[in-house]
């Protein structure tokens, strides 16, 4: 994530439009590390995000509405007393830096106007919100208190001196020429990346900026300032200089996001074409717009990750073990079907009973079985008559073909087992929400494989989880759902659906049941390849090309007895070769689920 300085110019550029000159009405301190400002300005209303995160430190205006706690921190309560009802001056940024600091003039106690100010510094974990009297640069307190202990450099505590975080030696873009530049870039070891030279010296370039300007300027990520001839250098001035300008004048928001699912990747504040070919982007007219939307896409990112990890291993460790026990019916049933032998061993000693002599350890007969008639010696025990040695023989026959008969079931019921955790696994993978996990959380409590937990009720569970299929309307204006776990699978399969309505699911992998809703009509070509797209798509096989989709009328479609959740057999069905489109989903027009 690089909020660097370009991301910070962009924000300040637009804070300063939209901000400057507004009056603060009301602030709030909802998280630890987080302060709302609410402002007016010229009829407007905005709520400004200072967040001090250590994960996600940022500034931009947000839509977000937090509850707030019901006694104010310290920190509110003195932001209260000294900018409430106060006026924003100006919003700069600080050099190229990622600091950035708000200019408030407000009313003391004594009814004189005062400025204090505001800064903001995103740096990572060190990231600090810091109120300061700057008449006297004097620290009235921080959202952090920072001790002599933590920082020997930078104490962040009321009644300190206020002084800045060292800029690392770097140099401000706005001010070089292309001598500077090649002379700065060049200060470091010849086996250094070009790239890094560049955002290890320049103020407010992140890696990713800096591979960027490198990209543009037809310069290789490995290549280093030993292979800069003169004439690189100055391509790379020219991506650099047109790059700058862009991060100043020419502001691209835009979210960067996977084209198969739209996962977001990163963000920045300028078009970065060396990803073009890559992801997508989804771009905006405001920064503000697309650093609320990526956090807020990030962070279900990260609590979907978090609650579903348990799912994961859980499901995982499963996975294993069910292989290990494959592996192990696998070697069982071999040794079982060996049967075979004992019912001819038993066969040709009652056929050559008065062969067999006192004592014998073993015999040696003409398997008649064998089309070659070739001979076979066949192991005695000389405690037992021949007779009783051949129903010996009889008997381990009976007890193998059973034990065979046992270990095939006990292998397909394993396989079935694997089919069904497999299609777990990627349903947790492909969850969309929160409440599809608490599903899938669900449905294996109700299986037997999580302990249930007694301290909520069944009806609370069930209110908290409940999430929908997705639908869609095909081109020829068919409704199209499609299950996003095994429970949905299963309604939409066996209850939602009716009989004349066709089914669709990728064959021989895990995959979501799809359904389109016929109504009676004849469904064109084109809206049966729709929904094998979407059923290749939410699938495992959605980065594969023709992949296997069957489809069949619903009622041709069963739930064997005692079948898990989304595991059912078909007949009567087509298959059709598809290869999913990373857009599908926008493509068709995405409809509500009813």
């Amino acid at each position: 994530m690089p909020f660097d300085g370009m991301v910070v110019s962009a924000i300040v550029h637009e804070l300063r439009g939209k901000i400057s000159k507004g009056k603060i009405e009301k602030i709030y301190q909802p998280e630890a590390d987080e302060i709302n400002l609410f402002i007016r300005c010229f009829k407007e209303k905005y709520n400004l995000l200072l967040s001090a995160s250590s994960k996600h430190p940022r500034m931009h205006l947000t839509n977000g509405d937090k509850v707030n706690p019901q006694s104010p921190p310290m920190f509110c309560m003195l932001l209260r007393k000294h900018l409430q009802g106060g006026r924003i001056l100006d919003i700069q940024q600080k050099e190229f830096e990622r600091i950035i600091e708000i200019d408030i003039e407000s009313y003391d106690e004594l009814g004189y106007m005062r400025i204090k100010k505001l800064v903001i510094e995103i740096m990572g974990k060190h990231s600090n919100i810091i109120l300061l009297d700057p008449s006297t640069n004097k620290i009235l307190d921080s959202i952090k208190r920072i001790s002599a202990d933590l920082n020997r450099y930078r104490e962040i505590l009321p009644g300190k001196s206020y002084v800045a975080p060292p800029n690392q030696g770097k140099v401000d873009p706005t001010f070089l020429n292309f001598e500077e530049f090649v002379a700065t870039i060049k200060d470091t070891s010849f086996e250094t990346p070009i790239y890094k030279a560049i955002y290890a010296s320049i103020q407010g370039i992140s890696p990713i900026a800096s591979r960027e300007i490198c990209f543009r300027a037809n310069i290789h990520d490995d290549a280093t300032l030993f292979n800069l001839s003169d004439e690189n250098s100055k391509e790379l001035w020219q991506s650099f200089k047109g790059f700058i300008h862009a991060t100043q004048d020419l502001f691209y928001p835009n979210i960067i996001v996977s084209k198969e699912d739209d996962h977001v990747i990163d963000f920045y504040s300028v078009s970065l074409k060396m990803y073009q070919s890559i992801y997508g982007s989804n771009v905006s007219d405001s920064m503000s717009n697309v650093l609320e939307e990526y956090y807020i896409k990030r962070d279900l990112f990260d609590r979907l990750k978090q609650k579903s990890t348990d799912l994961r291993k859980l499901v995982t460790h499963t996975l294993n073990k069910l292989s290990n026990k494959k592996q192990k019916l696998r070697k069982e049933l071999i040794s079982a079907q060996k049967s075979q032998n004992y019912r001819i061993y038993g066969e040709l000693l009652t056929a050559n009973l008065y062969l067999i002599e006192k004592d014998a350890h073993e015999i040696e007969v003409i398997n008649f079985y064998d089309p070659t008639a070739a001979p076979v010696i066949i192991p005695l025990d000389t405690n037992l008559t021949p007779a009783q040695n051949a129903q010996k023989y009889f008997k381990r026959y009976t007890k193998s073909k059973n034990a065979e008969k046992e270990k095939q079931l006990q292998l397909e019921e394993t396989d079935n087992e694997i089919h069904y955790f497999e299609n777990l696994l990627h349903t947790i993978e492909s969850a969309w929400s929160l409440a599809d996990i608490e599903e899938i959380r669900s449905e294996l409590v109700e299986e037997g494989y999580i302990k249930k937990k007694r301290n909520l009720s069944s009806k609370k569970k069930k209110k908290d989880i409940s999430s929908k299929p997705l639908s869609f309307i095909s081109s020829d204006g068919f409704q199209i759902m499609v299950g996003k776990n095994n429970k949905q699978n299963d309604q939409l399969t066996l209850k939602t659906a009716s009989k004349k309505d066709l089914w669709f699911h990728t064959k021989d992998l895990p995959g979501s049941h799809v359904i389109i809703f016929c109504k009676n009509d004849k469904v064109p070509e084109s809206t049966i390849l729709e929904a094998a797209e979407l059923a290749a798509f939410h699938s495992k096989g959605k980065m594969s090309s023709n992949v296997p989709i069957d489809y069949t009328f619903v009622k041709n479609v069963k739930k064997p007895s005692g079948a898990k959740p989304g595991m059912v057999i078909y007949e009567n069905n087509k298959t059709i070769y598809i290869t999913p489109r990373a857009n599908i989903v926008e493509i068709l027009n995405r409809a509500n689920p009813s």
